[in-house]
């Protein structure tokens, strides 16, 4: 017998799984994906009995390393606040994710289950506070060292970390106002109506395109990864997790991948159609022209999940990209790239959308 709790810990354990699983595998991807653009080979090194399998077990060996490593603690620093900074950034990193469906309803033995680990009517602001709460990892962490390069790494992060999320809260005011719903569920499914006489998707990249760019812009900035990776200059010596060692340090890294791919699924759900496969309904697939060919449920709902599998990989495949590509910009810049940038041109999205709703609707 199917029960509550059964249901809801399956899809949780399924986005842990999917999530924790995938930022391990990012520490792999980032190699490799460098060496292809740098002309290397990249990691290969790690084996198993003599098998190296394309540098997969490099993530393992890692891991191994920094549990064995020494955890170091600088003699003046906050010993609670210092051991609970990477806790407190992982934690918010990984929960982010819960509200973003990766499918719609999988039915089993007559119940309707959602496919979404957490179903909110108000997902987005949820996620958007979980991702704001991770903040205080990063402050907690630069000032817990008692280490002025440290701390003063935390603030660069604080300050860019809310530029960078007020942009995203604007730029995402635009597919609120389109789709009418803070369920991202909601906004998942309004993306399966068609423009042009079935044959656009009504994809949030093709309603809302400046607002992607915008969002995606913002939202690689609140990774704190390159090109805006000035909390963790390391060619500056400034960064706050500049005092940790160990396992620790690895939590760190692992939170900024989490939130790569908390990024990627949100903009996979909100501007490219989230689990949506174009012509794929709940009866099968339907194409312009009226050929249908049906499929089960289950093939249905496979298909779904697998399509936004396959987006998220997609993002950060480009985050990681533009990582590889852009050389960081100065602490000053970014702020600028926020404040006179990205949040002029989100209010002026809203705006315009605003303008084009109104005019649509008195047609």
């Amino acid at each position: 017998m199917i029960t509550d709790l059964g249901i809801a810990f399956g899809r949780v354990a399924f986005v842990m799984f999917f999530v924790l699983n995938l930022g391990g595998l990012l520490t792999w991807v980032e190699r490799k994906q460098s060496a292809i653009m740098q002309d290397r080979i990249g990691a290969n090194r790690a084996s198993i009995f003599g098998f190296r399998v394309m540098g997969l077990l490099h993530p393992l060996a890692d891991g191994i390393k920094m549990l064995t490593k020494e955890d170091f603690r600088p003699a003046r620093a906050d010993r609670f606040l210092f051991v609970l900074a990477p806790f407190v950034s992982v934690f918010f990193a990984l929960v982010a994710f819960a509200s973003i469906p990766f499918g719609d309803t999988l039915l089993v033995a007559g119940r309707e289950i959602p496919l979404q680990a957490v179903t909110l009517n108000v997902g987005i602001l949820y996620v958007l506070a979980m991702l704001s709460l991770g903040v205080y990892g990063v402050m907690m962490a630069g000032w817990s060292s008692a280490n002025n390069y440290a701390l003063l790494g935390g603030q660069r992060a604080a300050a860019l970390m809310i530029s960078a999320e007020i942009a995203i809260g604007a730029s995402i005011m635009g597919v609120i106002m389109i789709y009418g719903s803070l369920n991202m569920q909601d906004i998942v499914r309004a993306q399966g109506r068609y423009f042009l006489a079935g044959w656009i998707p009504a994809w949030g990249i093709v309603t809302q395109p400046l607002a992607f760019i915008l969002f995606l812009t913002a939202g690689i900035a609140a990774t704190k990864r390159i090109p805006f990776d000035t909390p963790e200059s390391e060619s500056e010596i400034i960064g706050y997790f500049i005092e940790y060692s160990g396992m620790k340090f690895g939590m760190f890294a692992m939170a900024d991948f989490l939130e790569t791919v908390v990024i990627a699924g949100m903009t996979t759900s909100l501007f490219l159609g989230g689990w949506q496969v174009p012509y794929l309904d709940a009866g099968g697939l339907r194409l312009p022209w009226g050929w249908v060919w049906p499929l089960p449920h289950l093939a249905v709902v496979l298909l779904q999940v697998g399509a936004f599998v396959v987006k998220v990989c997609l993002m950060i495949f480009f985050m990681m990209l533009v990582r590889w590509t852009l050389p960081r910009f100065r602490y000053d810049q970014a702020m600028r790239l926020g404040w006179l940038g990205l949040f002029p041109l989100s209010i002026a999205n809203i705006v315009l959308t605003g303008l084009v709703l109104l005019a649509w609707g008195n047609r």
